[in-house]
């Protein structure tokens, strides 16, 4: 049996001889550096970790969301063509493994043929026959030093890469439809805001326009007042846009028209909890479920798997052809005993000289296994930063939407107080206006703040793999 030899030098990873068990022994093995076993946050707030099992989005709580993501796993097309893919490759694995069976044909025909009579002698009249034949013919290359079986088990690898390929696919379309949600949920309630804004602004607008038709408050009270209750309205055309754009979203992601997705989702509805079970110790079992990494990990099996393939190509091959029939000049004498035929003929081909093109393909399916090293090095590499990233962003975002709740508090009480100083001629208009814009700046940064902390932890059950692998897809 033909054996694998990594060793480490300071330029990277060499490779020699033939990987007969490649993964024997742990992927860890081929890493530059290894996976961390966990990772230290230490935040504000204690959480525990999420299951990122299939499913993770129902953690939400949200029958909505649950209804797009069942449509969108069954309807979207970026799933469904890598569905095909991996069907495809099933095939070619299946098709590879019929080079352990022999070739069989089946041939009947018939023949008529005349001779020249003066070829050799005694020189005579020329002769004229015809027969009937029938019979089958069959070729089998014995897989004596296992290149079949080489060539099945990189078939087989690939379909497994394939299949880690599609559940990659339905990770990024989830992923893809939970943050398109949260967007439109944020947009509707940015909406609401706005609305609900702009009829507080006008109640102001006419409690300036009562004090100035009174000689209390100058006309610049009334047009301060305006300026703010229009620079709201103003917004709402394009907060609209934003939500049939989302909508429109929705709609391509999980296969439904626009008129039925608005149907779901026209109507607002509040933001999911942003706030839900983490832990600061994530596992490294949890990557090894990223879909790209066993992506990365069925393809260097493969590579592997075509060194094999590639090194048998300069053993010799060994053949038996045969076929049997029958044949005889009228039709119906073809089932007689005399008229059977057969022939077997067992043979060895080696090939001894081809201009070095087998050495090169050797070459070069190595070079092919060192590629596939360092891709799986690089894929794990960047697991491990998405996942560092997105533990920060989630921990860094919840903080943030605490802080800005406080600033949400402080906005509200200062606008009660302008509005009531300027009733009472203690104030100016403009620090009613300037109150009223941080008051609707401070709530539509909080709603922002809430989407985003929502987005962070939709991308942190990504990067911890969300789910979706090769043995839980059908």
């Amino acid at each position: 049996m033909f054996q694998l030899t990594v060793r480490k030098i300071s330029a990277g990873i060499c490779l020699f001889a033939l990987p007969a068990a490649l993964f024997a022994t742990e992927p860890e093995e081929y890493l530059d550096n290894p996976l961390p076993s966990t990772w230290s946050y230490i935040p504000e707030i204690s959480m525990d970790i999420p299951e990122a099992t299939e499913g993770w989005w129902k953690n939400f709580s949200d029958a909505t969301l649950d209804s797009l993501m069942a449509a969108g796993i069954n309807n979207n097309y970026d799933i469904a063509i890598a569905a095909r893919r991996a069907e495809m490759a099933r095939n070619t694995m299946k098709s590879a493994r019929g080079g352990w069976m022999p070739q069989v044909g089946l041939s009947a025909g018939w023949t008529r043929s005349r001779n020249s009579g003066m070829i050799a002698p005694p020189y005579g009249e020329a002769s004229t026959e015809s027969y009937f034949s029938a019979g089958l013919n069959a070729s089998w290359e014995i897989d004596i030093f296992g290149k079949v079986a080489s060539s099945v088990k990189a078939k087989k690898s690939s379909w497994r890469a394939s299949r880690a390929e599609q559940a990659g696919v339905m990770l990024s379309v989830s992923a893809q439809i939970a943050s398109t949600y949260m967007k439109l949920r944020t947009l509707q309630q940015q909406l609401s805001v706005a609305r609900s804004h702009s009829e507080s602004q006008m109640k102001i607008v006419n409690i300036a326009k009562a004090r100035f038709e009174t000689t209390l408050a100058s006309k610049l009270d009334v047009a301060q007042a305006y300026e703010v209750y229009y620079s709201t309205t103003a917004s709402i055309p394009m907060l609209e846009n934003s939500i049939h754009t989302a909508i429109n979203s929705l709609a391509v992601l999980t296969g439904m028209s626009f008129s039925e997705a608005s149907a779901i989702l026209s109507d607002p509805a509040p933001l999911p909890d942003y706030m839900l079970p983490v832990n600061a110790g994530v596992p490294m079992q949890l990557l090894r479920r990223r879909p790209d990494i066993a992506q990365a990990e069925m393809e260097l099996a493969a590579y592997a798997a075509e060194i094999g393939i590639a090194k048998k190509d300069f053993l010799p091959t060994l053949t038996i052809d045969g076929s049997i029939g029958t044949a005889a000049h009228e039709l119906g004498d073809l089932m007689h005993k005399q008229t059977l035929t057969y022939s077997v003929a067992p043979s060895i081909s080696w090939t001894i000289f081809d201009g070095m093109q087998r050495r090169y393909a050797l070459a070069n399916a190595r070079e092919t296994m060192l590629a596939g090293i360092d891709n799986y090095n690089l894929t794990v590499a960047n697991a491990v930063r998405e996942a560092d990233n997105a533990l920060s962003t989630y921990y860094s975002s919840l903080r943030y939407v605490e802080a800005v709740q406080k600033v949400v508090d402080q906005n509200v009480e200062e606008l009660a107080l302008a509005v009531d100083r300027y009733k009472n001629s203690l104030s100016p208009m403009s620090d009613v206006v300037t109150a009223q814009l941080n008051s609707l700046a401070a709530e539509n940064q909080m709603i922002e703040a809430r989407g985003s902390a929502l987005s962070a932890l939709i991308s942190l059950y990504e990067a911890l793999g969300g789910g979706f692998n090769i043995n839980t897809i059908q």
